[in-house]
């Protein structure tokens, strides 16, 4: 086998290249888990926010779903409190990464009725925030995560 003499300058971008690699390699996939939990959920969490006053959802929130987002076959005062939350209970979940995949597979299937009936083309977003609940359906929370200590403390 011959060996393919590269410039100097190719060579150079090669080896950078394959070091750059490798630090990517070295990084956590449980810290890459961690943010797909932490930003989408903060995301959500504020959408929850804009629709509480304490523990009561507001009349605008009602009126946001009567008049905006018009989901077919769900009443606008049913869905403004389910919406409410979901976007505060399910975010929390996925902070602390305690029902992970389930928590991921709620603000999945939400991202895609905003998608389908609310905003479609908001596609983009939706499509990394879907992403990231995916990733977290698929791969589950990481280390960094309450499902993953229970899971330990089980195995012992």
């Amino acid at each position: 086998m011959t060996a393919i003499n590269l410039p100097a300058s190719a060579a150079s971008l090669s080896s950078t290249l394959l070091h750059l690699r490798k630090r990517l390699d070295a990084v956590p996939l449980s810290l890459v888990l961690l943010c797909a939990r932490i930003f989408p959920a903060a995301v959500f969490w504020q959408s929850g926010q804009t629709k509480v006053d304490g523990w009561k959802v507001t009349e605008g929130a009602v009126l946001l779903f009567q008049e905006e987002y018009r989901l077919p076959f769900v009443d606008p005062w049913i869905a403004a409190h389910l919406a409410a939350f979901a976007e505060h209970f399910f975010p929390a979940l996925l902070v602390v990464g305690l029902a992970t995949r389930l928590s991921a597979l709620a603000l999945f299937t939400m991202t895609a009725v905003i998608e389908i009936f609310v905003y479609p083309d908001a596609w983009p977003t939706h499509g990394v925030w879907a992403t990231c609940f995916l990733l977290l359906m698929v791969r589950g929370p990481g280390a960094f995560s309450l499902d993953a200590a229970i899971a330990r403390h089980l195995r012992s």
